[in-house]
């Protein structure tokens, strides 16, 4: 089986990276890992035109195409999430809102292949769990609509830099043990 881990920090060496990694690393035991960095996709905003809610595909041909052909490829897929302003970063809610053609909030819809399942790592600056929860719940909306099982959340509070992301590597090692 084939797992995805995506750094959604634009970011590629920071906290978040590590905890993508040390997930990549836990993961590869028992599965082909892929990880990727939304940063190594290029791509527009969604124009808002709705083509997509009659034709089920984007007017625009970019690097969406290519992160959900990545997604289509995994059985697993694993977010790894900041906090930017106490929600995702702009680069991964930009890359939603152009997954609208996938979404099963309108016919006819491009779809993903069934049986995908999907995870959530949250990390913040703060010390309140708060936001965390509110990136896992932004994640798992997302994933409903393109219907991938939301099977689970890990929330880290007070990791800033790569030195405290450290610290909590062994947590995130244990969230990756029941994927």
């Amino acid at each position: 089986m084939r797992a995805l881990v995506i750094n959604c920090s634009p970011v590629r060496n920071g906290a978040t990276a590590l905890i993508a990694q040390t997930c990549q690393r836990a993961l590869e035991e028992r599965y082909e890992v892929r990880g990727v960095c939304i940063s190594d996709y290029s791509f527009e905003f969604c124009r808002g035109c709705r083509s997509c809610h009659q034709t089920g595909e984007c007017v625009m041909e970019d690097g969406v195409q290519e992160l959900m052909r990545d997604m289509e490829g995994a059985q697993v897929i694993v977010a790894v999430s900041p906090s930017y302003w106490a929600d995702i970063p702009g680069q991964f809610k930009a890359f939603i809102d152009r997954c609208t053609p996938w979404s099963n909030t309108h016919e006819p819809h491009a779809r993903l292949s069934s049986w995908k399942r999907g995870y959530v790592i949250a990390l913040r600056t703060g010390p309140s769990m708060r936001e965390c929860e509110r990136i896992i719940g932004t994640v798992e909306h997302f994933y409903g609509h393109l219907e991938i099982a939301s099977c689970g959340g890990l929330g880290l509070c007070s990791v800033e830099f790569r030195e405290d992301a450290e610290k909590r590597l062994g947590e995130v090692e244990e969230f990756c043990r029941g994927i």
